[in-house]
């Protein structure tokens, strides 16, 4: 009796030892057959990670921002445009500041694009076909500094290719170019009020009598 129970313990222990995990039983089977171990884990499953899009910005200026902002909300390939001040000395200006020219900042827009989609030369391009890039401190009726045309650049490559920009726009007038090249300052987001101004305000006097003329002038609407 007792001889039997030691060959059903001694069965047992041989069973429990040939068991294997799952990784140790493939690592055996690849040996076999002259494979590389592989681990059986959650990772193999995995499948591969898209590449995430790309975003880069650009900052520039060219009169009232409600006028900028409309148009480059027109292009594919921009994600989002924000309408706020920079260039002074202040922080946080606000609106009331900003119009008495006195605070130094200028009306820009900062546009979040996809450059695989819109590149940085075409961002420019369309800059210069929507405000006059002559006039001093002015766009139309809008007089005083804070209207002022102005690229702030983000990179050196950025500063290469307005500063070619401006050299190759200015064989177009007769007027000097007088865009400003300047290294990006801080960035203020405008009220809200302001943002999207043309997309909530489509029938207000200055979206009527200055907006939409722009906008079907470079056959955006």
């Amino acid at each position: 009796m007792n001889d039997i129970l030691i060959r059903i313990c001694l069965v047992g222990l041989m069973a429990l030892g040939s068991c294997k995990t799952g990784d140790e039983q493939l690592s055996l089977e690849n040996n076999k057959i002259g494979k590389a171990p592989t681990k059986m884990n959650k990772e193999n499953l995995k499948p591969s990670k898209e590449v995430p899009k790309r975003e880069e910005v650009a900052i520039i200026g060219g009169g009232c921002f409600w006028c900028t902002e409309a148009v480059f909300e027109m292009f594919d390939g921009v994600k989002e445009v924000v309408s706020g001040y920079a260039g002074g000395a202040s922080k946080n200006p606000t609106y009331k500041e900003i119009c008495t020219g006195k605070s130094g900042h200028a009306e820009v827009i900062k546009i979040v694009y996809d450059p695989t989609v819109i590149s940085y030369p075409k961002i420019l391009s369309v800059f210069g076909e929507c405000h006059d890039p002559t006039t001093l401190n002015r766009q139309g009726a809008d007089v005083g500094t804070q209207y002022r045309s102005t690229i702030m650049y983000l990179s050196e490559e950025q500063q290469k290719i307005a500063e070619a920009w401006k050299n190759k726009l200015t064989e177009n007038f007769i007027d000097p170019v007088v865009t400003e090249i300047v290294k990006a300052p801080v960035f203020y987001a405008a009220e809200d009020y302001h943002q999207d101004y043309y997309k909530k305000n489509p029938n207000a006097g200055y979206c009527t009598f200055v907006i939409k003329p722009k906008l079907k002038k470079l056959k955006l609407e």
